[in-house]
Protein backbone atom coordinates (compact mmCIF):
# COMPACT_ATOMS: atom_id res chain seq x y z
CA UNK A 1 0.00 0.00 0.00
CA UNK A 2 2.76 2.43 0.81
CA UNK A 3 4.13 1.72 -2.21
CA UNK A 4 1.62 2.65 -4.03
CA UNK A 5 0.74 5.77 -2.52
CA UNK A 6 4.43 6.97 -3.45
CA UNK A 7 3.97 5.46 -6.96
CA UNK A 8 0.02 7.55 -7.13
CA UNK A 9 2.10 10.84 -5.55
CA UNK A 10 4.77 10.79 -8.02
CA UNK A 11 2.56 10.24 -11.21
CA UNK A 12 0.06 12.91 -9.63
CA UNK A 13 3.64 15.23 -9.55
CA UNK A 14 4.10 14.33 -13.04
CA UNK A 15 1.48 15.46 -13.82
CA UNK A 16 1.16 18.62 -12.66
CA UNK A 17 4.79 19.30 -13.56
CA UNK A 18 3.70 18.37 -17.10
CA UNK A 19 0.34 20.92 -17.37
CA UNK A 20 2.44 23.63 -15.47
CA UNK A 21 5.31 23.20 -18.29
CA UNK A 22 2.25 23.15 -21.11
CA UNK A 23 0.92 27.05 -20.30
CA UNK A 24 1.28 29.05 -22.63
CA UNK A 25 1.39 32.97 -22.02
CA UNK A 26 -1.66 34.66 -24.16
CA UNK A 27 -0.99 36.75 -27.18
CA UNK A 28 -2.41 39.18 -29.80
CA UNK A 29 -1.36 39.02 -32.97
CA UNK A 30 -0.99 42.81 -34.90
CA UNK A 31 0.48 44.37 -37.95
CA UNK A 32 3.78 45.61 -37.59
CA UNK A 33 4.38 49.53 -37.55
CA UNK A 34 6.37 48.99 -40.27
CA UNK A 35 3.59 47.26 -42.18
CA UNK A 36 1.48 49.97 -41.42
CA UNK A 37 3.55 52.33 -42.80
CA UNK A 38 4.32 51.31 -45.74
CA UNK A 39 0.20 51.03 -46.18
CA UNK A 40 -0.21 54.32 -44.77
CA UNK A 41 -2.33 52.81 -42.12
CA UNK A 42 -1.05 55.60 -40.01
CA UNK A 43 -2.56 58.77 -37.86
CA UNK A 44 -0.79 61.61 -35.85
CA UNK A 45 -1.72 61.23 -32.11
CA UNK A 46 -0.61 63.62 -29.48
CA UNK A 47 1.34 62.03 -26.42
CA UNK A 48 2.16 65.07 -23.76
CA UNK A 49 2.02 67.37 -26.48
CA UNK A 50 4.03 65.87 -28.63
CA UNK A 51 3.29 64.99 -32.28
CA UNK A 52 4.15 60.97 -32.95
CA UNK A 53 2.89 58.67 -36.04
CA UNK A 54 1.30 55.76 -34.62
CA UNK A 55 -0.35 52.54 -36.57
CA UNK A 56 -4.27 52.70 -37.23
CA UNK A 57 -5.18 49.37 -36.71
CA UNK A 58 -8.97 49.95 -37.09
CA UNK A 59 -7.88 51.72 -41.09
CA UNK A 60 -5.61 48.88 -41.69
CA UNK A 61 -8.26 45.59 -40.81
CA UNK A 62 -11.23 47.69 -42.67
CA UNK A 63 -9.36 48.55 -45.85
CA UNK A 64 -6.87 46.02 -46.26
CA UNK A 65 -8.37 42.76 -47.41
CA UNK A 66 -5.34 40.37 -46.81
CA UNK A 67 -4.66 41.75 -43.04
CA UNK A 68 -7.93 39.78 -41.54
CA UNK A 69 -6.88 36.24 -43.13
CA UNK A 70 -3.24 36.39 -42.81
CA UNK A 71 -3.44 37.09 -38.96
CA UNK A 72 -5.87 34.76 -38.83
CA UNK A 73 -3.61 31.89 -40.64
CA UNK A 74 -0.54 33.14 -38.40
CA UNK A 75 -2.95 32.73 -35.45
CA UNK A 76 -4.27 29.40 -36.14
CA UNK A 77 -0.44 28.05 -36.41
CA UNK A 78 0.13 29.41 -32.97
CA UNK A 79 -3.10 28.59 -31.40
CA UNK A 80 -1.65 24.32 -32.28
CA UNK A 81 1.44 25.65 -30.36
CA UNK A 82 -0.82 25.81 -27.42
CA UNK A 83 -0.86 29.72 -26.90
CA UNK A 84 -4.42 31.75 -26.53
CA UNK A 85 -4.77 33.69 -28.85
CA UNK A 86 -6.79 37.51 -28.06
CA UNK A 87 -8.72 38.40 -31.55
CA UNK A 88 -7.55 41.80 -31.45
CA UNK A 89 -9.65 42.53 -34.69
CA UNK A 90 -12.84 42.12 -32.76
CA UNK A 91 -11.99 44.42 -30.04
CA UNK A 92 -10.99 47.23 -32.13
CA UNK A 93 -14.42 46.82 -34.05
CA UNK A 94 -15.81 47.76 -30.85
CA UNK A 95 -13.19 50.92 -30.03
CA UNK A 96 -13.20 54.33 -31.67
CA UNK A 97 -10.08 55.18 -32.26
CA UNK A 98 -10.64 58.57 -31.93
CA UNK A 99 -12.11 58.33 -28.41
CA UNK A 100 -9.20 56.36 -27.69
CA UNK A 101 -6.69 59.59 -28.72
CA UNK A 102 -8.86 62.08 -26.85
CA UNK A 103 -9.27 59.78 -23.88
CA UNK A 104 -7.49 61.50 -20.83
CA UNK A 105 -7.48 60.82 -16.96
CA UNK A 106 -7.91 63.72 -14.81
CA UNK A 107 -7.36 65.08 -11.54
CA UNK A 108 -10.94 65.63 -9.71
CA UNK A 109 -9.16 69.25 -8.87
CA UNK A 110 -6.15 70.22 -10.76
CA UNK A 111 -7.36 68.87 -13.88
CA UNK A 112 -4.00 67.04 -14.43
CA UNK A 113 -4.10 64.39 -16.91
CA UNK A 114 -2.45 61.18 -18.90
CA UNK A 115 -3.05 59.98 -22.85
CA UNK A 116 -2.51 56.97 -23.56
CA UNK A 117 -1.99 55.36 -27.44
CA UNK A 118 -4.68 53.37 -29.14
CA UNK A 119 -1.83 50.51 -28.28
CA UNK A 120 -1.74 50.99 -24.96
CA UNK A 121 -5.96 51.01 -24.58
CA UNK A 122 -5.65 48.29 -26.60
CA UNK A 123 -3.13 46.37 -24.64
CA UNK A 124 -5.40 47.30 -21.43
CA UNK A 125 -8.29 46.50 -22.79
CA UNK A 126 -7.43 42.77 -24.01
CA UNK A 127 -5.08 42.10 -21.71
CA UNK A 128 -2.88 39.65 -23.34
CA UNK A 129 0.71 38.89 -22.29
CA UNK A 130 2.53 39.27 -25.35
CA UNK A 131 1.65 41.21 -28.62
CA UNK A 132 3.07 39.63 -31.51
CA UNK A 133 3.83 41.62 -34.45
CA UNK A 134 3.84 40.34 -38.28
CA UNK A 135 5.46 42.14 -41.02
CA UNK A 136 4.88 40.22 -44.64
CA UNK A 137 5.72 41.24 -47.75
CA UNK A 138 4.96 39.58 -51.39
CA UNK A 139 7.83 38.92 -53.70
CA UNK A 140 7.28 38.02 -57.23
CA UNK A 141 8.71 36.06 -59.09
CA UNK A 142 7.91 34.03 -62.67
CA UNK A 143 7.16 31.29 -61.27
CA UNK A 144 4.79 31.96 -58.36
CA UNK A 145 4.98 34.42 -55.89
CA UNK A 146 6.87 34.23 -52.16
CA UNK A 147 6.24 35.97 -49.51
CA UNK A 148 9.11 36.94 -46.47
CA UNK A 149 8.31 37.82 -43.13
CA UNK A 150 9.17 38.75 -39.83
CA UNK A 151 7.55 37.71 -36.54
CA UNK A 152 8.09 39.64 -33.68
CA UNK A 153 7.20 39.20 -30.11
CA UNK A 154 6.90 42.12 -27.70
CA UNK A 155 6.13 41.50 -23.48
CA UNK A 156 2.79 43.22 -23.73
CA UNK A 157 3.94 45.12 -19.81
CA UNK A 158 7.60 46.30 -21.18
CA UNK A 159 7.44 46.26 -24.64
CA UNK A 160 10.72 44.68 -24.85
CA UNK A 161 11.55 42.46 -27.72
CA UNK A 162 11.13 38.74 -26.11
CA UNK A 163 11.43 36.24 -29.68
CA UNK A 164 11.66 36.65 -33.51
CA UNK A 165 11.41 34.88 -36.05
CA UNK A 166 11.92 35.47 -40.06
CA UNK A 167 11.82 33.60 -43.49
CA UNK A 168 10.93 33.88 -46.88
CA UNK A 169 8.55 31.22 -48.52
CA UNK A 170 9.17 29.02 -51.81
CA UNK A 171 7.59 30.54 -54.84
CA UNK A 172 4.30 28.91 -55.14
CA UNK A 173 0.40 29.33 -56.37
CA UNK A 174 -0.72 29.27 -52.76
CA UNK A 175 -2.32 32.62 -51.79
CA UNK A 176 -0.37 35.00 -49.15
CA UNK A 177 -2.31 33.72 -46.12
CA UNK A 178 -1.57 29.80 -47.23
CA UNK A 179 1.90 31.15 -48.07
CA UNK A 180 2.54 32.82 -44.87
CA UNK A 181 0.92 30.24 -42.46
CA UNK A 182 3.54 27.79 -44.01
CA UNK A 183 6.42 29.72 -43.65
CA UNK A 184 5.68 30.49 -40.12
CA UNK A 185 4.92 26.83 -39.77
CA UNK A 186 8.09 26.01 -40.78
CA UNK A 187 10.19 28.72 -38.68
CA UNK A 188 7.98 27.84 -35.34
CA UNK A 189 10.05 25.76 -33.44
CA UNK A 190 12.94 28.86 -32.67
CA UNK A 191 10.56 31.06 -31.95
CA UNK A 192 8.43 28.44 -29.80
CA UNK A 193 11.59 27.86 -27.82
CA UNK A 194 12.12 31.40 -27.01
CA UNK A 195 8.65 32.32 -26.46
CA UNK A 196 8.50 29.03 -23.41
CA UNK A 197 12.25 30.35 -21.97
CA UNK A 198 10.79 33.98 -21.72
CA UNK A 199 7.46 32.80 -19.47
CA UNK A 200 8.96 30.60 -17.29
CA UNK A 201 11.72 33.24 -16.29
CA UNK A 202 7.95 35.75 -15.48
CA UNK A 203 6.65 32.42 -13.78
CA UNK A 204 9.66 31.78 -11.55
CA UNK A 205 11.04 35.94 -11.22
CA UNK A 206 7.20 37.49 -11.42
CA UNK A 207 6.33 40.09 -14.34
CA UNK A 208 7.73 43.02 -14.80
CA UNK A 209 6.23 46.75 -14.52
CA UNK A 210 7.55 50.34 -13.70
CA UNK A 211 5.85 52.45 -10.52
CA UNK A 212 5.73 55.78 -10.25
CA UNK A 213 4.97 57.49 -7.07
CA UNK A 214 4.16 61.41 -7.38
CA UNK A 215 2.20 63.91 -5.34
CA UNK A 216 -0.70 66.52 -6.45
CA UNK A 217 0.80 70.47 -5.63
CA UNK A 218 -1.86 70.67 -3.57
CA UNK A 219 -1.12 68.64 -0.90
CA UNK A 220 0.57 69.85 2.28
CA UNK A 221 2.95 66.81 2.97
CA UNK A 222 5.45 64.92 0.45
CA UNK A 223 7.89 61.60 0.50
CA UNK A 224 9.67 63.09 3.49
CA UNK A 225 6.95 62.95 5.57
CA UNK A 226 7.94 60.64 8.58
CA UNK A 227 6.11 58.01 10.00
CA UNK A 228 6.68 55.24 12.72
CA UNK A 229 10.33 57.12 12.65
CA UNK A 230 10.52 56.32 8.74
CA UNK A 231 10.20 58.66 5.52
CA UNK A 232 7.33 57.85 3.42
CA UNK A 233 9.70 56.89 0.69
CA UNK A 234 11.29 54.08 3.23
CA UNK A 235 7.92 53.18 4.24
CA UNK A 236 6.95 52.38 0.21
CA UNK A 237 10.14 50.63 -0.19
CA UNK A 238 9.17 48.41 2.98
CA UNK A 239 5.87 47.48 1.09
CA UNK A 240 6.92 47.03 -2.07
CA UNK A 241 9.87 44.36 -0.14
CA UNK A 242 6.81 42.55 1.19
CA UNK A 243 4.73 42.46 -2.15
CA UNK A 244 7.19 42.01 -4.99
CA UNK A 245 8.62 38.58 -6.08
CA UNK A 246 11.65 37.94 -3.93
CA UNK A 247 11.62 41.43 -2.74
CA UNK A 248 12.78 42.56 -6.58
CA UNK A 249 12.19 46.16 -7.11
CA UNK A 250 15.03 48.92 -8.00
CA UNK A 251 14.77 52.25 -7.11
CA UNK A 252 15.96 54.35 -9.81
CA UNK A 253 15.28 57.82 -9.43
CA UNK A 254 13.88 60.65 -6.47
CA UNK A 255 13.15 63.29 -4.94
CA UNK A 256 10.72 64.50 -2.14
CA UNK A 257 8.07 64.68 -4.38
CA UNK A 258 9.32 62.06 -6.57
CA UNK A 259 9.77 58.26 -6.66
CA UNK A 260 10.65 56.21 -9.92
CA UNK A 261 10.36 52.38 -9.36
CA UNK A 262 11.47 50.17 -12.21
CA UNK A 263 12.13 46.61 -12.59
CA UNK A 264 9.75 45.87 -9.92
CA UNK A 265 8.42 41.96 -10.24
CA UNK A 266 4.84 41.27 -9.70
CA UNK A 267 3.04 38.04 -9.32
CA UNK A 268 1.46 36.84 -12.28
CA UNK A 269 -1.62 36.20 -10.21
CA UNK A 270 -3.58 36.93 -6.84
CA UNK A 271 -4.47 34.43 -4.21
CA UNK A 272 -7.97 33.81 -6.15
CA UNK A 273 -5.70 32.97 -9.38
CA UNK A 274 -6.65 36.19 -11.29
CA UNK A 275 -3.67 38.09 -13.38
CA UNK A 276 -2.46 40.56 -11.72
CA UNK A 277 -0.87 43.88 -13.85
CA UNK A 278 0.21 47.33 -13.21
CA UNK A 279 -3.07 48.95 -12.16
CA UNK A 280 -4.01 45.48 -9.76
CA UNK A 281 -0.59 46.44 -7.91
CA UNK A 282 -0.80 49.91 -7.71
CA UNK A 283 -4.12 49.91 -6.34
CA UNK A 284 -3.50 47.53 -3.34
CA UNK A 285 -0.83 49.83 -2.78
CA UNK A 286 -3.36 53.14 -2.53
CA UNK A 287 -5.20 51.04 -0.78
CA UNK A 288 -2.30 50.35 2.39
CA UNK A 289 -1.47 53.92 2.12
CA UNK A 290 -5.07 55.22 2.80
CA UNK A 291 -4.63 53.06 6.20
CA UNK A 292 -3.30 54.61 9.26
CA UNK A 293 -0.79 55.28 9.97
CA UNK A 294 -0.61 57.25 6.47
CA UNK A 295 -4.22 58.23 5.87
CA UNK A 296 -2.95 59.34 2.54
CA UNK A 297 -5.60 59.69 0.08
CA UNK A 298 -4.27 58.93 -3.71
CA UNK A 299 -4.59 58.32 -7.50
CA UNK A 300 -4.21 55.15 -9.86
CA UNK A 301 -3.54 56.26 -13.59
CA UNK A 302 -2.08 53.93 -16.05
CA UNK A 303 -0.28 53.34 -19.05
CA UNK A 304 -1.16 50.43 -21.01
CA UNK A 305 -0.63 47.12 -18.59
CA UNK A 306 2.89 47.74 -17.60
CA UNK A 307 3.27 51.17 -16.01
CA UNK A 308 1.32 52.58 -12.96
CA UNK A 309 1.76 55.90 -11.25
CA UNK A 310 0.49 57.06 -7.87
CA UNK A 311 -0.69 60.43 -7.55
CA UNK A 312 -0.36 61.42 -3.78
CA UNK A 313 -2.73 64.06 -1.83
CA UNK A 314 -6.08 63.97 -3.63
CA UNK A 315 -7.93 62.08 -6.28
Amino acid sequence: MKKLFIVFTFFISAVLALAQQAKKPTIMILPSDNWCNQRYFMTNFSDQGNIVKVPNYQQAFLEDTELGQVISKVGQVLTEQGYSLKDAEQEIKSMSIKTAEDNVTTSKKSGASLVESPLDQLKRRVKSDVIIQLWWQVNRTGIGNSASFTLEAFDAYTNKRIATSTGTTKPSSDIIPILLAKAVKENIKPFDNQMDKWFADQSKRGREISLTIRCWDSWDKDLEEEYNGEELTDCIQNWLQKNCVNGTFNLSDGTESFAQFEQVRIPLFDDKGKAIDARAFATKLRKYLQQPPFSITSKVMVRGLGEAIVILGEK
